[in-house]
């Protein structure tokens, strides 16, 4: 089984060098039934037996878009937790339905029902093996594969500082340990353990995973872009994968150093407007950014923009190029524009005097427009 060693030590390479779990972490696996999910349960497995990671759950979240194959999917998922003897959280949620009602995106709606249920079930995890949520991690399945196809989709519809990193490989709580290994290598190490002799799960079919046939539909982007685009890249540079993948660990590097650059002037240079020795700090109500703030380089404002408003609008929203622009726009040649007055994220009031360049809600804003 040497490819198979491989992988799994390559797998453990990549949670130390990232410092992504630990052999008391809880862990929750993301497990759709797919060839990368499927192979991160096996793995994860060996990784738990290996005392590399604490103990570990599956989750898997019936969507409803497929019908019987989504059934199947889930039938799939639940024999190998049983195979691999790893306790099963289980959902179904009507993601049309849920998009229809809302109005948006169904692969929105889809990932943001998934990780809601994730987080409730790495704190039913947690909370069983009396550890601490903050020491819980969500393991996904994401490989390099997934981590090309963003570069391209971000470079196709573009993307703020640090985008064309692609994918973190640790995000908060959730954490991709396979993203040093490429789908064709999970693939390969399903069925050289398969061919091993050791407990393998095959579906109806006698297939080793579940594959979704909507990866193959070119109207998606996602899959617009791994069939038309990677792949042709691919014909040019057959070793693409690893060739880019050092590229963007070199983005990353470069990234991380300026977000702590970009950190220390949020610290230095921005003041919240409700904060409480008690409570902390409400990021909501808004900030003051200082006279001092446009004085710094503006791409190291950018970043700093990009955390303020993240940390405002909470870790789940998306913090609009536009929005950072038009916040900058509030100072010139160093200094606050004062009358300057802006609304971006369709909530959020932006307005400069000679105290420096304030965010808040928009209705705060107008509260204080009143009194005056």
């Amino acid at each position: 089984m040497g490819y198979a060693e491989d992988i799994f030590e390559q797998a453990k390479r990549t949670i130390a060098e990232h410092e992504l779990a630990s052999g008391d972490t809880p862990v929750l696996l993301m497990v759709s039934g797919g060839s990368d999910s499927t192979a991160l349960a096996y793995l994860a497995r060996d990784l738990r037996d290996a005392g590399e990671v604490g103990p570990i759950a599956m989750l898997h979240v019936n969507h409803q878009l497929r019908g019987d194959d989504a059934d199947k999917d889930q039938a799939f998922v639940e024999k190998l937790a049983e195979l691999l003897d790893i306790p099963l959280f289980s959902c179904e949620i009507d993601i049309a339905g849920e998009a229809r009602r809302t109005g948006e995106n169904v692969e929105a709606v889809a990932r943001h029902e998934r990780y809601l249920a994730a987080n409730e079930a790495l704190e039913s995890l947690c909370l069983h093996g009396a550890a601490p949520l903050s020491d819980g991690r969500i393991f996904t399945a994401h490989t390099q594969d997934d981590r090309v196809e963003n570069f391209y989709m971000r470079s196709i519809v573009g993307t703020g500082p640090g985008g064309f990193r692609s994918m973190l490989y640790r995000n908060g709580p959730i954490v991709r340990p396979l993203m040093d290994a490429s789908r064709a290598d999970l693939r390969a190490y399903l069925e050289e353990r398969a061919e091993s002799g050791l407990p393998t799960l095959r579906d109806e079919s006698g297939d080793l995973w579940r594959e979704d046939a909507t990866n193959a539909h070119t109207d998606r982007f996602r899959a617009f872009v791994r069939h038309e685009i990677v792949a042709r890249a691919k014909k040019r540079n057959p070793q693409l994968l690893d060739t880019l993948c050092r590229t963007m660990n070199l983005i990353a590097d470069e990234d991380d150093m300026l977000d702590e650059q970009a950190a220390k002037i949020v610290e230095r240079q921005v003041a919240w407007l409700e904060t409480d020795e008690a409570l902390g700090t409400d990021h909501s109500a808004g900030c003051v950014l200082s006279p001092e703030f446009g004085c710094e380089p503006v791409p190291l404002q950018r970043r700093a923009c990009m955390e303020v408003l993240q940390l405002m609008l909470g870790a789940d929203a998306r913090v609009e190029t536009a929005s950072v622009e038009s916040v900058l726009a509030g100072f010139a040649e160093g200094a606050p524009i004062g009358g300057y007055t802006n609304n971006i994220q369709g909530d959020l009031a932006v307005s400069a005097n000679k105290r420096g360049v304030r965010i808040e809600p928009m209705a705060a804003y107008r509260a204080r427009r009143k009194k005056a």
